[in-house]
């Protein structure tokens, strides 16, 4: 199970961490490129303000192209199996390296950026079916811990970006000709993917459901948890198969209009905006500003700043360590209430920031608080429960739904995020402190633990919440 975890991670969402962060170190010489081909290609300068448009449109795209991904991810699931879709969508991944790899030496910019919409899709695809595959494999007294695979490899492929953009490695590559061998790197999680992923299973779940393939669906089970404890779970995938009575997948839009997951749709798109919504964007953004104003040398503070992925990564092996021992619900709650508290604090701190010598350290503990709550709760967390809140049919539709959210939420945060900095400066911290507070206040009232019970008990918790007296 470990080893299946790690195979569908490396290609999975450490593919989107790497690509949010890896694009932050070339960028000076995607600015020069940029400038370099437009004036050999039109024989004129590039107007401040289109350079300024076609590296957003760059970096921009990815989300785009994450959108695209999680729309096509749940049906890519279905129908070539989770495994399926998790080795298919490497295909995009070296495809997207490519275009990336030969733009400079062709002189073309536009090969960039369908690289970077490709990649996007790939992250998209990834961010779906990845937590598809892990969420079905688990036994239930696991599910929390092997879930938490998604966020340490997101975390985890964030940080390795990090690093490598740290000390400008493009230098050690061979100079600033060889930048593109760094966005093209994304290739090297797609190949070990292909290697490593063929050697295990299907999901057994989609197996014995979605294929009636009960011999596969066995021996997949005797793989995963051996051949003396596969029964149990044999039984558990049964009993949800009974009860599903050949009821076919379902479509997004079906979800919307059926009772019976009116309250688990509702809980997911809650969830996903409200990880997005957070503030975590704004702390980030911030982090450089508190780090100066806390004395620390300019030439310092990418080391200071890896710090906080480092927190990150952490967190997210820590809250997959305590997740099914605490429980869902405790971790989430005290996840968002302590976001609440720090971007509380943060706002006085960047408010008197000059008026005593310890504030700024204030701010700067404010700062790693925040993204360690982050981690902790809502940062790891909202996936598991997308994973469990569903039963087989509607579990990639789910998915599906619950990418696309978090994909808008993601490109809307960062449109609109340098206007409500600019607008409010410190004072945005209100807001997303009381973004994290209604959440926090809406898990509380509404999810009912899920730990150490089947998506069969699960869905007989929700019953009441959606029919009323009718349950």
């Amino acid at each position: 199970l470990f080893l299946a975890v790690c195979a569908v991670g490396i290609g999975g969402t450490f593919q989107y961490g790497y690509n949010v962060s890896i694009i932050n170190a070339p960028t000076q010489h995607i600015h020069k490129f940029l400038n370099e081909t437009w004036s050999s290609r039109y024989r004129k300068d590039l107007n401040p303000d289109l350079l300024t448009f076609l590296w957003s449109v760059i970096a921009s795209v990815f989300s785009l192209g994450g959108l695209c991904g999680a729309l096509v991810g749940g049906s890519m699931a279905i129908r070539l199996g989770r495994k399926g879709a998790l080795l298919m969508n490497n295909v995009i991944a070296i495809l997207a390296s490519i275009l990336m790899g030969i733009s400079f030496p062709t002189g073309l910019f536009e090969l960039l950026i369908a690289g970077r919409f490709l990649i996007g899709i790939n992250s998209g695809i990834g961010l779906c079916v990845q937590p598809l595959y892990i969420g079905e494999i688990a036994p239930k007294h696991l599910r929390g811990g092997l879930a938490m695979g998604t966020s340490i490899f997101l975390t985890g492929g964030i940080l390795t970006g990090q690093i490598i953009g740290l000390r400008q490695e493009i230098e050690l590559l061979g100079g600033e000709k060889h930048w593109p061998l760094l966005l093209s790197s994304s290739c090297i999680p797609a190949f070990a993917q292909l290697l490593f992923l063929p050697w295990f299973p299907e999901s057994p779940r989609y197996l014995l459901i979605d294929r009636s393939d009960e011999l596969s669906c066995a021996k997949a089970l005797k793989r995963f948890h051996g051949s003396s404890e596969y029964r149990r779970e044999m039984e558990d995938i049964q009993r949800e198969r009974f009860a599903l009575d050949g009821e076919k997948p379902k479509k997004p839009w079906q979800l919307f209009t059926d009772p019976g997951v009116r309250w688990q749709l509702i809980t997911v798109i809650v969830m996903t905006m409200g990880q997005q919504l957070s503030g975590i964007n704004a702390i980030y953004f911030y982090a450089t500003y508190v780090f100066e104003q806390a004395g620390i040398v300019a030439e310092k503070i990418p080391y200071v700043t890896l710090g906080t992925g480092v927190c990150e990564c952490l967190t997210a092996l820590s809250c997959g360590l305590l997740i099914d021992h605490v429980g869902r619900r405790y971790l989430i709650i005290g996840g968002y209430l302590l976001m609440t508290l720090w971007c509380t604090v943060l706002t006085f701190s960047l408010t008197y920031q000059e008026l005593y010598s310890w504030v700024p350290y204030l701010s700067m503990t404010c700062v790693f608080a925040f993204i360690l709550s982050f981690g902790l709760g809502p940062g790891g967390i909202t996936n598991t429960l997308t994973a469990e809140l569903f039963v087989q049919s509607s579990r990639p539709a789910a998915y599906m739904i619950a990418g696309t959210v978090s994909w808008i939420s993601f490109f809307t945060v960062g449109m609109l995020f340098p206007f409500i900095v600019n607008g409010l400066k410190q004072y945005c911290f209100v807001v997303f402190l009381l973004e994290c507070f209604f959440v926090a206040a809406f898990i509380f009232l509404i999810i009912p633990e899920t730990k150490n019970k089947s998506f069969l008990e699960i869905k007989k918790e929700f019953h009441k919440l959606n029919f009323g007296r009718n349950a």
